[in-house]
């Protein structure tokens, strides 16, 4: 492997890794704060333990997701400086704001949150766990802008002499169609990862421990089942919408997502298929006719182009080179993605018609789905971000950069390789860590609550509201 291939790995393993963290982050922080807010609301205990323990969950996720995102940042600095050089002028505005601002909402609020239980007056304690929520999705609003202009670069000018992309029209940016197309998608994503962990948690201990707090577990339960499907009925519309764009934008990664090597009008979509690797030459194919005009253009007889027109066309427009992405990868992990998000939907669906009218269910196939449902959508988020990355390709900034020409040119494969080595050792450590911590939260159950204060105490005299 050369410095690209190591970089382009390296690139991968830390983005996949980080990802885990940021859909349950999201999705979290508002189920948390629903809880909190049904307790403030109907004085029910239960939802009290349940905003802890799940708080306490969030927060180990969040922690991890902060020394995963880190590393991003030190490997972009480090593997892909001419890719930095070309697009800082353009991400610093979108990623400052997203640092200064939503970070700082999210960090601030939560560390008020985590302090501030029985300081605070209750309404504004309330108050700090719904905008730390809300600064997660500024979060991704922003990070989402900067990755959308590389998918359909806006908003910018070419600047020669300096080799590099500089901002013209910062709201073109923050309004880029592929932006506002990739933004609901993501974030209902994050509610079915969030609403899958609740119920796939919560029956979990309804199940193993049925005669402790089971009556506190099943309406968490039944709240994370039915954001799961909700969720997933409003990524299937959301994503439907994108397809369209992405079309339309870049119609290579749609045509790779098919296979689709020749134009096709109208085009039918494969469920499966058996053939070459690079599905130029098929055996078998199990096909849907017309669904992939359907997703592409919003008309059962619209035209999809297909590969090798493309790759005519853009050897023509940008010259000669392999404007094909990697087709198996793309392929596969579009259907990946459909195929986990959809045994989550169904897992959910079984799971509530297993628990109607206060039933407990005790299959061992029930207590192992439980366990299985949290990675599903956290699965289908992974693939669905692989497809987008992989689809892109060969451009880091379509149109307009190669990835080849945004690796630096100054790092050698044995300071990649290096670096590579330690974070995926690293980042194993840290899986195992956070696992175990999980794993022991959760098996602890729902936490007793403390006896009331004595008013007569002084906060000196006061336990510590640092309960995590």
């Amino acid at each position: 492997m050369d410095v690209l291939d190591l970089a382009r790995w390296q690139f991968g393993i830390t983005t996949v890794y980080h990802f885990f963290f940021v859909p349950l982050t999201i999705g979290l922080s508002v189920l948390v704060a629903t809880m909190q807010t049904i307790w403030r609301r109907s004085g029910d205990e239960r939802w009290l333990r349940l905003t802890k323990f799940f708080g306490k969950l969030f927060l180990i996720n969040f922690a991890m997701g902060i020394a995963t995102g880190i590393v991003q940042e030190f490997q972009f600095g480090m593997n892909w400086s001419d890719y930095s050089r070309f697009v800082g002028d353009i991400f610093g505005a979108p990623l400052a704001i997203e640092g200064l601002l939503a970070f700082f909402l999210e960090s601030t609020f939560l560390g008020l949150w985590i302090f501030g239980w029985d300081r605070l007056k209750p309404g504004l304690h309330l108050a700090c766990i719904w905008i730390a929520a809300a600064g997660t999705v500024f979060s991704a609003y922003f990070i989402l802008a900067a990755n959308s202009f590389m998918q359909n670069p806006v908003g910018y000018t070419l600047n020669g002499e300096k080799g590099r992309a500089e901002l013209t029209d910062f709201g073109a940016v923050l309004t880029n169609k592929v932006l506002l197309a990739t933004f609901p998608h993501q974030i209902i994503g994050c509610f079915m990862v969030a609403g899958a962990f609740v119920a796939g948690v919560a029956l979990w201990n309804m199940m193993r421990h049925p005669d402790r707090d089971a009556d506190a577990f099943r309406p968490a339960f039944r709240m994370g089942a039915v954001v799961l499907l909700v969720a997933g009925l409003g990524t299937m519309i959301t994503g439907d919408f994108q397809g369209k764009v992405m079309t339309e934008v870049q119609p290579m990664k749609m045509a790779a997502a098919e296979a689709l090597y020749d134009d096709a009008k109208p085009a039918p979509f494969s469920i499966l298929t058996v053939g070459t690797l690079d599905g130029s030459e098929e055996v078998f194919k199990l096909e849907v006719p017309k669904l992939l005009s359907f997703l592409g253009t919003g008309t059962f007889d619209g035209e999809v182009r297909g590969i090798d027109s493309l790759q005519e066309e853009y050897e023509q427009k940008y010259g000669p080179g392999d404007y094909k992405p990697n087709i198996p990868v793309t392929y596969w992990t579009f259907r990946a993605m459909i195929t986990a998000g959809g045994l989550a939907m169904a897992a959910g669906a079984l799971m509530l018609w297993a628990t109607r009218r206060g039933r407990t269910p005790r299959s061992r196939w029930m207590l192992r789905a439980a366990i299985v449902l949290p990675l599903l959508p956290m699965a289908a988020n992974s693939f669905g971000w692989i497809f987008t990355e992989m689809g892109r390709q060969p451009w880091v900034v379509f149109g307009l950069m190669p990835t080849a020409s945004g690796v630096s040119p100054s790092t050698s494969v044995g300071e990649v390789a290096t670096s590579l080595a330690t974070f995926t050792l690293l980042y194993g450590v840290l899986a195992v860590i956070e696992v175990r911590l999980l794993l022991r939260y959760v098996q602890a159950g729902l936490p007793q609550l403390d006896p009331p204060r004595d008013p007569d105490l002084g906060d000196a005299d006061a336990p510590l509201a640092y309960a995590y």
